[in-house]
């Protein structure tokens, strides 16, 4: 480690994520909000004008603005101040090779999620990313909130008991129309087997529900059973996920995710049952964590109160009352990033492992739905 990885900003690189970009947008305020992180350099777009007017719009000089992401990753490992991390914010098409283009630079690595297309090309840049010794976090952002943290201790506590049932749902309706073809960039990768690979809806945040649903309950899948649904005439992906999962140790589970839903905006829901007691988030009320146990009153837990049975205080930034959402969750995982990036001891984050779940529950899922619904081991 270098003497100054204390006292400095995280020099910061970015791939994706140029003009009209949600998540690349989402991602710099994360990088932003705790002082950790300075965006230095960028190849925002594949094409190359596209790219050079983001990097101007964001204040990025043009000599470290790219044409192409193999251009920065050679020309920023021989600067003297070249970045430490780069974000990856592409369609899902492009993360394995330009993880691994950053990786061979000995550059750490912010990946979107799902890893990678297939577990294939996930376990390939596992393997790259161990050899290099890099950081790599997978930006599951919904394990950033901090009741999400809260529930995950309240389990392993033993707080509700023995987990016997999780359900988890995930459902949106911004593809209820067929919007990718008429001009929506975000919906037509989305829907492009090139760009997105096999899985639409299942990837897209079906893995979101998944990784939640472990994240909490600790429990790891045995296997599953599954059906995917496309709704929309000439949509080339699933647009619509039903899941039912059997757990090691007994416990069974339920995964729902659709974007077809109407009415949905982005309603991410946890249910965690145990032997006595369950546990409810709702991503649209992050604030608040609803437990539960037989013949009493339901018990809200709020983010930042101290007297919170199991509160995980380093996740949360403000006094309770001031309310924290999304974009605080996400920050969180960056704060995470850096935390291990200058060398604290016993920070989490989710990265190769979780990838590599995700991946192998979004295969399992397209096999059962091949096979007629049987059940697969992932």
């Amino acid at each position: 480690m270098s003497d100054d990885r204390k006292t400095r900003r995280i020099r910061l690189g970015m791939v994706g994520g140029g003009e009209g970009s949600f998540i690349g947008a989402a991602h710099r305020i994360a990088a932003r909000l705790d002082d950790q992180f300075e965006l230095v350099a960028g190849a925002f777009s594949s094409t190359p004008e596209r790219s050079h007017a983001s990097a101007a719009a964001l204040h990025i000089p043009r000599e470290r603005s790219y044409a192409s992401y193999a251009e920065m990753a050679q020309a920023e490992a021989q600067r003297p101040d070249g970045i430490d991390a780069v974000a990856i914010v592409t369609p899902n098409h492009l993360h394995v090779p330009v993880a691994r283009a950053f990786a061979d630079q000995g550059i750490h690595i912010i990946c979107d999620k799902p890893m990678a297309t297939s577990l294939a090309e996930a376990q390939g840049l596992a393997q790259r990313v161990d050899e290099r010794g890099v950081l790599f976090l997978l930006t599951h952002t919904y394990s950033g909130y901090p009741m999400v943290r809260q529930a995950r201790e309240l389990v392993a506590q033993g707080a509700i008991g023995a987990v016997r049932i999780v359900q988890v749902e995930y459902v949106q309706d911004w593809l209820g129309e067929p919007i990718e073809q008429q001009g929506n960039k975000q919906a037509a990768w989305r829907n492009d087997p090139k760009q997105a690979g096999p899985a639409g809806a299942l990837g897209d945040i079906g893995t979101h529900a998944y990784h939640l649903a472990g994240y909490v309950s600790g429990l790891k899948l045995q296997e599953l059973a599954a059906e995917l649904s496309t709704f929309v005439p000439g949509r080339a992906l699933d647009d619509h996920v039903q899941v039912m999962l059997r757990y090691e140790g007994g416990a069974r589970g339920m995964l729902w995710a659709s974007q077809v839903a109407s009415g949905s905006r982005n309603g991410l829901r946890l249910r965690v049952y145990g032997s006595t007691g369950s546990l409810q988030f709702d991503q649209e009320k992050p604030e608040e964590l609803w437990l539960t146990r037989p013949g009493q009153a339901s018990q809200c837990l709020y983010r930042g109160v101290p007297a919170t049975p199991g509160g995980v205080p380093v996740a949360h930034r403000i006094p309770a009352g001031h309310p924290e959402g999304y974009l605080e969750a996400f920050a969180q995982l960056y704060r995470d990033f850096a935390r291990a990036w200058r060398g604290e001891a016993g920070v989490e984050l989710p990265g190769l492992n979780e990838g590599l779940a995700g991946m192998a529950f979004v295969e399992a899922v397209l096999r059962s739905h091949r096979d007629g619904m049987r059940w697969v081991r992932p």
